[in-house]
């Protein structure tokens, strides 16, 4: 669909351990097209001066470097922003700065005419700055409200974007009509899941993973990245209320987790990678998405969703718009009390028929449909440009 263009993609640290729709979609844009994937740190809000300075200038070393092949199609470098924008001058340096690194990497695309893409937006500065034909802001999150991010910064060039932006995608809902206000042609566009990988938790040949291999059982699981946004307190309340199950939690851990590690039925076993996530899943009795109520859950369409549903095993999760849409196939609780009785619901009345129908609820939710959707689009845009 992209013949003779290159993608230009401004996401998410290609190297975490949590992948997010960033990456799904480039990996499968760059079947379609040539593309550069950009790095791009500075949401964050500075905290301490020495530190961010000391971090903004190991960044500024990585993006020195030529971009780096990762895959067949698929280069990647680092673009970082100073993070004291509001130091004469440094916003300024950014911006010029931003925009030579980018277009000095844009030389592995080899004269493809370019299409800038977006996945988030604080480099919004450079859509329409880069020569490129065409400028898709695919919206996956309102990281405005992350915390510990530059809140003012981010809204500014999430709003700039926006009007800059030729075509706007919305994966999150509840950002919709903020957007198409905005941008009268904004398009819905929800995140898919791996179907094939996260099948695999229903495979009798996946191996389980030794650290799960001889838990005490039922195992109440989730994966994912512990953050802000987890409500570690309902956690611990859970494994009080229940000291006979295990509570085993896979991901990378942000925030204090000490009271959770000091309770005998909790395993943090830290990030695993990504390709390995079906058979932690496959120790799953239960999974659950223990989220906080705030403005970035709210706003959210949860990727984990998808892959827990993906994977057949039963769901007990908070309430919240995108996820009430599943309620047909999980269980919503409304408080704690609801979400433990909700847990022993899923353990007592599970079965081979319900998993098979919560694996069907997505099947046709890949990634690959979900980007064949989306580059129609892009090809449409092109048509009518060239027209």
């Amino acid at each position: 669909m992209l013949k003779g263009y290159g993608v230009v993609y401004f996401g998410n640290d290609w190297y975490a351990e949590n992948r997010t729709s960033s990456h799904h979609v480039a990996e499968r844009l760059a079947h379609a097209a040539p593309l550069l994937y950009v790095d791009s740190p500075g949401l964050r809000a500075p905290q301490a001066s020495g530190r961010d300075l000391r971090r903004a200038l190991r960044k500024l070393r990585a993006a020195l470097r030529a971009p780096v092949p990762v895959r067949p199609n698929l280069w990647h470098c680092t673009v970082p922003q100073l993070p004291f924008r509001r130091v004469p001058g440094v916003e300024w340096l950014n911006k010029a700065f931003g925009r030579w690194a980018v277009r000095r990497g844009m030389r592995v695309l080899q004269g493809a005419k370019p299409i800038s893409w977006f996945a988030v937006p604080h480099p919004g500065f450079l859509a329409q700055q880069l020569g490129e034909r065409l400028c898709v802001y695919y919206c996956i999150d309102d990281y405005a409200a992350h915390p510990g991010v530059d809140t003012e910064l981010i809204a500014s060039r999430d709003l700039e974007l926006t009007r800059r932006a030729d075509l706007v995608f919305v994966a999150p809902p509840a950002l919709l009509a903020a957007k198409q206000a905005i941008h009268p042609g904004a398009k819905f566009s929800p995140h898919g899941v791996d179907v094939a990988l996260f099948g695999q938790a229903h495979d009798p040949a996946t191996p389980v993973p030794a650290a799960a291999q001889n838990l005490p059982h039922p195992v109440v699981g989730y994966f994912g990245s512990i953050h802000e946004w987890i409500d570690l307190e309902l956690i611990e309340w859970l494994a009080r209320e229940r000291p006979q199950w295990t509570f085993l939690l896979v991901g990378h851990a942000a925030v204090d987790v000490s009271r959770l590690r000091a309770l005998d039925n909790v395993r943090l076993v830290g990030a695993q990678p990504y390709v390995d996530l079906p058979g932690w899943a496959k120790a799953f009795d239960v999974a659950i998405i223990p989220y906080r109520h705030n403005r970035q859950v709210e706003n959210a369409n949860p990727l984990k969703l998808r892959e827990y549903l993906a994977t057949g095993k039963p769901v007990v999760s908070v309430s919240q718009p995108e996820i009430n849409k599943f309620s047909r196939w999980i269980t919503i609780a409304e408080n704690r009390e609801a979400f433990l009785l909700g847990l022993e619901h899923a353990l007592n009345s599970d079965s081979a028929a319900a998993a098979s129908e919560r694996m069907a609820t997505v099947a046709d939710q890949t990634w690959d449909n979900r980007v064949d959707e989306v580059l129609r689009e892009v090809s449409s845009a092109l048509e009518r440009q060239q027209a």
